[in-house]
């Protein structure tokens, strides 16, 4: 306890350190306050029907997402998911097309240029997205609009709000990297994820006293255990490394030696991140889109992938999820240029030979170590549906497994990694007693 309040002090001392703390808590505090701001011509007390919608199923994460902004038809309801949506679609292109191919070996100026796409992408995803979601609106909450307002006028203008709330959070996410703490855009995901926390953590807590059946105070304090246990399991998931020893030949120049240390290359168990997780999930809105906002026409097949809770939507998830994890792991981690850069500085791993040897050997170990990786990423993936089996409410249940678990735990290692290097470059004690916080090889964001 102690140690935790002089470290407190110790972050509370460094002024760069303070600014950006307190900066990322301004624009957070901006985000929150404008997650409950809803748009004009809608009275707030008249939306029970869009809560109900939204309190389960696929709506429920896009709820959870935008930090509840989603059910009180907010400024900021569509939230940052069309961003991370846009991104998703460009990295594809990057491995698809030759010109965004092109574009991404250009360096900077290449990725300014991504991110231009990415938003003028985001633009029109905004655009398609922002109807669909007043409709659904006037569906479930017909009553709250004013009478008096003129539909064409309040789409338009609805639409040209929601657009501009979202690349409002997008700015902001981007003002929390350049002058906060932390990936801003995962950030504000992580924000959104927390919100939903203790309002679903009383629900569930209600729900388990309100019968003598539901298992009452006992059962409860288990799932808090089962729930610790498995943010413990997701920790040494994203943490979890194979260290791959590299010897670099001796040079002698003169008197002084140089070279023949001997380092390590740490393949990550999860290199791939909550990217599989997000890619399977977008995949899964698809039932959502075809269908709109109604199933009552729709055939088996299509009921049961918009029910995240049946056998059928998790099987196809997680296996959607075990092959997008070896795809991501292959398009971020380039065996071969790994080999190249290690051959260049006089590197190699003892027993193999250099060149298309290394490669192959980084591959097979790469390959190796996903395959278990992406099964426990599958098994948390699937853990909210386990956890609804068992009768915990479905806001709780989002919080034992699937993105928002890895999104939450990866975002607070990451964040705390940057407060450690702060803390470790002007000479104090780390944040934990036994030294520092295990890199994790420039970071994790949430897309």
């Amino acid at each position: 306890m102690i140690k935790s309040i002089e470290t407190l002090k110790n972050i509370w001392k460094i002024e760069d350190l303070r600014q950006r703390i307190l900066i990322t808590i301004l624009f957070v505090a901006i985000y929150r306050f404008g997650s409950y701001v809803v748009l004009p011509g809608i009275n707030p007390a008249m939306l029970t029907q869009l809560h109900k919608q939204t309190s389960e199923g696929l709506l429920a994460l896009l709820n959870m997402f935008s930090g509840g902004a989603f059910s009180n038809a907010s400024i900021f309801a569509l939230g940052i998911m069309p961003y991370i949506s846009a991104s998703i679609v460009i990295q594809l292109l990057a491995i698809a097309v030759p010109y965004f191919q092109k574009i991404q070996r250009e360096g900077e100026s290449g990725r300014r240029k991504i991110n231009q796409y990415t938003r003028i992408l985001t633009i029109a995803i905004l655009v398609f997205q922002a109807p669909s979601y007043l409709l659904n609106l006037k569906m479930q909450a017909g009553p709250s609009l004013n009478a008096s307002l003129d539909w064409t006028f309040f789409i338009i203008t609805s639409t040209i709000i929601l657009a501009a709330g979202s690349m409002f959070i997008l700015w902001l996410g981007e003002r929390i990297t350049d002058k906060g703490i932390g990936n801003g855009i995962s950030f504000i995901i992580l924000i959104g994820i927390i919100a939903r926390l203790p309002q679903s953590l009383f629900q569930e807590f209600v729900s388990r006293l309100a019968s003598p059946g539901a298992g009452g105070i006992i059962m409860f304090l288990l799932e808090i255990v089962f729930l610790l246990f498995v943010i413990a399991a997701a920790i040494l998931l994203v943490q979890g490394v194979r260290k791959v020893p590299v010897q670099y030949a001796k040079r002698i120049v003169g008197n002084k030696q140089y070279g023949g240390a001997r380092q390590y290359i740490p393949l990550k168990v999860n290199a791939a991140n909550v990217m599989p997780i997000i890619f399977a999930q977008a995949l899964m809105f698809i039932p959502l889109a075809i269908v709109q906002y109604s199933t009552d026409q729709s055939g088996y097949i299509i009921r049961s992938l918009m029910d995240h809770r049946s056998l059928l939507y998790n099987i196809v998830f997680a296996a959607l999820i075990i092959a997008f994890t070896y795809f991501y792991t292959a398009l971020t981690l380039n065996a071969t240029q790994m080999a190249e850069d290690m051959k260049r500085n006089n590197g190699f791993i003892p027993g193999i030979k250099p060149g298309k040897d290394t490669a192959d050997y980084i591959d097979t170990v790469m390959s190796r170590i996903t395959f278990p990786g992406s099964l426990f990423i599958a098994f948390i993936a699937v853990m909210p549906a386990l956890a609804g089996l068992l009768n915990v409410q479905d806001a709780f249940s989002q919080f034992f497994g699937g993105t928002s678990l890895l999104i939450l735990v990866g975002v607070v290692i990451d964040t705390l990694q940057q407060i450690e290097s702060h803390l470790m470059m002007r000479h104090y004690d780390g944040l934990l007693n036994s030294g520092r916080i295990r890199g994790r090889n420039g970071g994790v964001s949430a897309y």
